[in-house]
């Protein structure tokens, strides 16, 4: 599934995402993966990764993984480090603290006996116990020289070092030896509440003790590597990314020879899955219903193929999902087969697509992400919190994330967070500070900013029924007898001709403007003036026709209803600008957007929609400011006082008249909101932490510049022989365990060609 990216500046990367996945599944056969709670919004959807003991997972064999493409960089505190800058890392360095699959971080006894505060005062102070076998794969110690050369490339004052962020590292005061070798105490100038979150991954020395090694050296590749795998190869061309086995690794040994990691674009993944090019691939909801047809007909039997994968589809079972995905019955299709040779060749492809795609399940789960709608209060009708709020209270959040989720079988509760998701223990709905839909409520709130029903419409002065300013405007009118009969005669001559033109054409128009490009939802109903005109016909104005259809003279005539219900203040209507990717991976938000812009709508809301390619969709667009109202995503966090900041801190002024946003792309914060994630990030009490983490999540909630959707769906296609990979949820993939359960030949990676 392809993602959006977002550079996240000086903090602790964490990277947002929007939502891209065509479709939804329509086969029930993926149903049935929720909570064994009875309370949704406490507990996390599990992984779905088909565990298996260490015991039951052969030895060897290559796993070819796909990813978006090659990454541009290994160094993950670099700008472009991206999703699989950080799939690769984690097989290949020391991470001190993963998560949990509660979201939460654990030590890791690979790397570390112990770590824990052991001063508070005068300062912070945490000392770390190595593993006593831990070494990088040239042999030497894991140790305090390799955490003293990160914290200085980090820490922000050498600007010679490229990097994207050194949250908490700058207020690491300095670094000692302890006791021992083994021993690193760490002592903080300032208390910092998320240590845990520093020092992973952690790179060599001979990786950060320089400028030069770190901006270049690490790019494409790392000759020094401490985790169950080591770097073997980047080939850009031909874009693969190969790992093999650490033999100085001191842990589990990896149950793989190989672990290659390939580039697939979203789009093909399909058609790489049925090849055999890949064994595991996150996927959109229109793979994963193609998985499940063939599932679905593997010979009716239900049981796994007799000689390998697909080999029970029999041509009968492969013509009824042929006709399934085609839309068209049996009978109709099998007419077809007879009487053409493209349907039978279609039904042929089709069937050894099937028969190797049933050699594949789709794991799921929910993403540790959600999707928001953003709204921009920087400028404009957004800049008022009253129609930030309003907006908010008008959307149906359940609605929404049904719309996405349900079709999948996954819980569907929207998030009541901007901080945590459910599951991890900071966890908490904090939506009650704006309260729930309410599309009275959300009027009354427009209307107390001034926008109201009508609104929009010109003033009305001089512009009267009779007026000489008018007659000014407009000049010498026809006698009324005259215009009344021109019209009816052009009117009998060509009503009927240009009935149907006019039809046809208005539906083309209507059509065109929707696929691409700009268009209005709200302005395009009958009758309805775009430009927020009076509506005052010629026929309006003149006397004559129909008995008792005119004002007086001196009546400003009316408006069609439908600009009437449209929501205006000053003659200016209420229209906000939309903007949504537009590439083949976003037609899920595309679907939520046209939700939220019906719901919009309702109210006298309208909404020109923008549609821009994917690749500068955040940085033309969000990135700039260059939107009212976007949809994009957040990954969770196991430390939201960190992370959570630069989101939604408030903006600055510069010295050349722009704001400083960080990521705050909403452009909406307050002093409030700084202080509480200022009080908890220094707060080294867990508990007290959280709770003002929570007071800071009921003003953003309040702020209504950032609305949670859904939390993102995780669908990941993996062959079915292997255990512990699929959907992880929040947890990190402990990568020595991944494998088959039955021994597949070693592939090309073990033969050298990659």
């Amino acid at each position: 599934m392809s993602h959006v990216g977002v550079p996240r500046g000086t903090a602790r990367k964490r990277r947002s995402v929007a939502l891209l996945a065509t479709g939804v599944l329509t086969i029930p056969v993926l149903a049935g993966c929720t909570s064994d709670s009875e309370d949704p919004t406490s507990m996390a959807v599990p992984q779905d990764i088909a565990p298996a003991s260490r015991d039951r997972v052969a030895d060897g064999s290559t796993l070819n993984w796909a990813i978006d493409a090659v990454p541009s960089t290994l160094n993950a505190f670099q700008a472009d480090a991206d999703g699989a800058t950080t799939r690769i890392t984690g097989a290949l360095l020391p991470s001190l603290f993963p998560m949990d699959a509660k979201g939460e971080p654990r030590l890791n006894p690979d790397y570390l006996e112990s770590a824990k505060v052991i001063e508070q005062e005068p300062k912070q102070v945490v000392l770390y116990k190595l593993n006593q076998q831990a070494v990088w794969s040239d042999g030497r110690e894991i140790g305090a020289p390799d955490f003293v050369a990160q914290w200085r490339a980090l820490s922000g004052k050498d600007s010679a070092f490229w990097t994207a962020r050194n949250a908490g590292y700058e207020r690491i005061e300095k670094i000692e030896r302890g006791k021992d070798d083994l021993q690193v105490r760490v002592t903080f100038s300032k208390p910092y509440a998320d240590w845990r979150s520093l020092f992973s991954p952690l790179y060599p020395k001979e990786v950060t003790g320089s400028p030069g090694t770190f901006n270049d050296g690490a790019r494409t590749t790392l000759r020094n590597t401490a985790g169950p795998f080591r770097l073997r190869s980047v080939n850009k061309p031909k874009g693969t990314v190969v790992l093999d086995r650490n033999p100085r690794w001191w842990g589990d040994e990896a149950r793989l020879d190989s672990l290659v990691f390939r580039a697939v674009e979203p789009g093909k993944r399909t058609d790489a899955l049925a090849e055999g090019t890949v064994d595991v691939a996150d996927i959109d909801p229109a793979t994963a219903n193609s998985i499940a047809l063939a599932a679905r007909y593997r010979g009716g039997n239900g049981g796994p193929p007799a000689h390998g994968p697909g080999a029970g589809i029999t041509p009968a079972a492969a013509l009824r999902s042929w006709a399934l995905a085609h839309g068209s019955d049996e009978e109709a299709a099998e007419t077809a087969r007879a009487a053409r040779e493209e349907t039978r060749e279609a039904v042929a492809v089709y069937a050894a697509e099937q028969k190797s795609l049933s050699g594949f399940a789709v794991r799921k789960s929910l993403e540790p992400s959600y999707t928001q709608l953003a709204l921009n209060g920087e400028s404009g009708p957004l800049s008022d919190d009253r129609v930030r709020r309003a907006i908010a209270r008008t959307l149906d959040r359940q609605e929404l994330a049904d719309a996405v989720l349900k079709p999948l079988g996954l819980p569907a509760k929207p998030p009541g967070s901007h901080l945590a998701l459910a599951g991890q223990p900071g966890y908490k709905d904090g939506s009650g500070a704006l309260g729930e839909r309410d599309t009275k409520e959300a009027q009354a709130l427009l209307a107390d900013a001034g926008w109201t029903p009508g609104g929009a419409l010109r003033s009305t002065r001089d512009t009267k029924a009779g007026s000489e300013a008018e007659k000014k405007d407009e000049g010498e009118k026809p006698a009324a007898g005259e215009k009344a009969a021109d019209e009816d005669k052009d009117e009998k001559a060509g009503k009927a001709g240009k009935k149907d033109e006019k039809a046809e054409d208005t539906e083309k128009d209507d059509k065109a403007s929707r696929e691409e490009g700009e268009y209005t939802v709200g302005d395009d109903k009958p009758g309805s003036r775009s430009s927020g005109g009076s509506g005052v016909t010629a026929q309006d104005k003149q006397p004559g026709g129909v008995a008792g259809a005119y004002a007086p003279v001196g009546t400003a005539a009316p408006a069609p209803a439908a600009v009437k219900s449209r929501l205006g203040k000053d003659g200016k209507p209420l229209s906000l600008r939309f903007v949504l990717p537009s590439g083949p991976g976003s037609q899920s938000l595309r679907t939520v957007g046209e939700k939220i812009v019906a719901m919009l709508d309702s109210i006298g809301i309208s909404t020109q929609v923008t549609k821009v390619a994917d690749d500068s969709y955040f940085k033309d667009h969000i990135a700039s400011g260059d939107y009212d109202l976007a949809l994009y995503s957040w990954p969770a966090t196991a430390y939201p006082a960190t992370d959570g900041r630069p989101i939604f801190a408030k903006p600055e002024p510069a010295t050349d008249g722009s704001l400083l946003v960080a990521q705050n792309y909403t452009r909406v914060g307050s002093d409030h909101i700084d202080q509480l994630f200022d009080r908890a990030v220094a707060e080294l009490d867990a508990d007290a932490s959280r709770d003002l983490l929570k007071q800071a999540d009921a003003r953003i909630w309040a702020a209504a510049g950032s609305i949670p959707l859904y939390q993102r769906p995780q669908l990941v296609a993996v062959d079915k022989k292997l255990a512990n990979i699929g959907a992880f949820g929040f947890a990190a993939p402990r990568y020595q365990d991944i494998g088959f359960t039955a021994r597949q030949a070693a592939g090309p990676p073990a033969n050298g060609k990659n």
